[in-house]
């Protein structure tokens, strides 16, 4: 669980703070925008499936560092609030692989499937509020832990003003 000497958690982390957002506001524009709809395609529910297979990796280099680090509340903080990543990494990829399929299978032009206009307007309607409501919570959720983490590491270990230097 190290890489070069550091913790595995501190490098992959990085990879996770960005992914998720990126992954729940590529949902937004496929379920809002044709144009991103028809470049991003499977990209977006590929990118959730990364974070789904990321996030696991995360959180047990994570809890293999948390025995390897003095327990204080900030990081029993950081620690609960990173388990709750995970059910949102789940929720975004299961939306962003139904929004694909319906997109892709059923309101396509010229498919034998394609619903009404009225059905495909109350299900566009739908899939935006639900990416939307998506993309705030693991947003959210990630910009707490992230929060949480920093606290855990920093707060208390740095001078807010210049130390004073000394010259050999």
């Amino acid at each position: 669980m190290e890489v070069n000497g550091l913790p595995l958690h501190v490098l992959l982390v990085h990879i996770v703070v960005v992914l998720v957002p990126v992954a729940a506001l590529c949902a937004v524009a496929t379920a809002a925008w044709p144009a991103a709809r028809r470049r991003l395609g499977i990209v977006t529910p590929l990118l959730a499936l990364a974070n789904m297979v990321l996030v696991p990796i995360v959180t047990d280099a994570g809890e293999w560092l948390q025995q390897r680090v003095p327990a204080t509340p900030l990081i029993a903080q950081h620690v609960a609030l990173g388990l709750t990543l995970y059910p949102w990494t789940i929720a975004v990829f299961v939306f962003a692989a139904l929004q694909w399929a319906w997109f892709f299978f059923v309101d396509r032009a010229g498919s034998p499937r394609r619903p009404s206009i009225v059905v495909r307007r109350i299900v566009l309607i739908a899939l935006i509020v639900v990416s939307v409501g998506l993309a705030i919570g693991s947003i959210v959720d990630v910009v707490l832990i992230g929060e949480a983490g920093s606290r855990a590491i920093w707060q208390n270990s740095f001078s807010p003003t210049p130390l004073p230097t000394t010259t050999p």
